[in-house]
């Protein structure tokens, strides 16, 4: 029997440190998903592929939080009875143990809430870039008093288009003349 523990991070600017300190130590084993989103099915991310691989019947997963499985509710479901049919036990820190029964229900209503949450941010997401937007057209301003919707722009892409053309330089090149990323680069070329 293996204590495992599985911990994910959605951008590389988090860190996996305070999963790991809260869990505690002892495990045998530790899968780590770094970079990838929750809203990607568990059985597709490399780490929580890799575990299912090595899971046993007697073994427990121990997690962070419920939506480390994921942010979708069946998906979360789907991925605790797949675990539960090959006999793991499956911890959550501050929930204990997740067992058949009354341990699938409690999980499935806090998968339902976290899948509502999710549902709530983008809903107002949304609003506040129609708010933006409606702004924007009406006074020129966004509703916070910005110029523009998103970053503003370090240097005129006409000018980047230009320059890049001018000068016959690489995308690369082009980048690092004016201290932009790549992508920058790229969507300026492709609006002028």
């Amino acid at each position: 029997m293996s204590r495992i523990s599985y911990l994910r991070v959605s951008s590389f600017d988090q860190s996996v440190e305070a999963q790991r300190n809260a869990l505690g130590s002892g495990f045998d084993k530790e899968f780590i998903d770094e970079g990838v989103s929750g809203s990607i099915l568990a059985k597709d991310r490399p780490a929580f592929a890799e575990l299912l691989g090595y899971v046993r019947e007697g073994d427990s997963v121990s997690l962070y939080a419920v939506d480390r499985l994921g942010r979708d509710a069946l998906d979360i479901q789907s991925t605790v009875r797949m675990l539960l049919n090959k006999g793991v036990t499956i911890e959550v820190l501050g929930l204990g143990q997740i067992g058949r029964g009354v341990g699938e229900l409690i999980l499935a209503v806090l998968a339902q809430v976290a899948d509502m949450e999710r549902t709530r941010i983008k809903e107002r997401c949304a609003a506040g870039r129609d708010a933006a937007r409606a702004s924007l057209a009406a006074t020129q301003k966004t509703h916070r008093g910005k110029s523009s919707l998103g970053r503003s722009k370090i240097h005129d892409p006409k000018a980047v288009a230009a320059w890049r053309r001018e000068n016959r330089a690489s995308i690369s090149q082009t980048a690092q003349h004016f201290h932009i990323s790549l992508p920058t680069v790229k969507r300026y070329c492709a609006a002028a």
